[in-house]
């Protein structure tokens, strides 16, 4: 899988994690910001690597082509000594370099091709990283949210609120009786007392008429 690719296969994943309704978002999120962290360092890697790689190219084509100017000039020279047979080993040498340069100048396009694209791709996953980053919290905290939103809604789910009711009726009707037993043996206190202060009345009575 090569470095495009594997960029695709990051920026799909990473948009799929976050619709996803299957697994915890929180570890999503987590997840994929690793993953998009780890691949972004490797093609800041790869990236570095191309750019040295067309440095090199850069240096062998400036060589290349100062030897090829080199040898033209000694051609040249040999000719005006009259010493043609020098001048024809210096146009060899001469062809040889330019040839090498055009071959490294064929690589640097294809090179500098290669880069803009890796600097493109690598400033678009960086900014994915950055949105990524700015929403995670948020994200994250929302999930929470919903839950225990959830686990709340569960738990008032589980209660049976028809027997809650029912023994709070039932504890009603007991304290109703006993509020009724409490208020039966008053009254029948109190008529008792009446009738005993009845009798000792009428002893008193009796007795001042004796």
């Amino acid at each position: 899988m090569n470095l495009f690719d594997r960029f695709g296969r990051v920026v799909k994943s990473y948009a799929n994690a976050i619709v996803s309704s299957f697994e915890d978002p929180e570890k999503i999120l987590e997840q994929t910001v690793l993953e998009m962290n780890g691949d972004l360092t490797k093609m800041r890697q790869a990236t570095a690597q191309v750019l040295a790689s067309q440095k090199r190219l850069e240096n062998k084509y400036n060589a290349a082509q100062l030897a090829s100017e080199e040898w033209y000039r000694k051609a040249q020279l040999a000719l005006q000594k009259g010493e043609e047979g020098l001048a024809r080993e210096a146009l060899k040498r001469r062809k040889t370099y330019a040839d090498n340069a055009n071959s490294f100048k064929a690589q640097l396009d294809q090179q500098k091709g290669v880069v803009e694209n890796l600097v493109s791709n690598t400033r678009l996953l960086e900014s994915k990283m950055q949105e990524a980053k700015s929403k995670k919290d948020t994200l994250k905290a929302r999930a929470q949210s919903a839950k225990t939103t959830t686990k709340m809604n569960e738990m008032l789910g589980n209660v049976n609120t028809s027997n809650a009711l029912a023994a709070f009726d039932k504890m009603e009707e007991k304290v109703l009786a006993m509020e009724s037993e409490a208020e039966a043996l008053g009254q029948l206190t109190t008529n008792e007392l009446d009738g005993k202060f009845c009798v000792q009345c009428s002893r008193l009575v009796l007795m001042s008429l004796t």
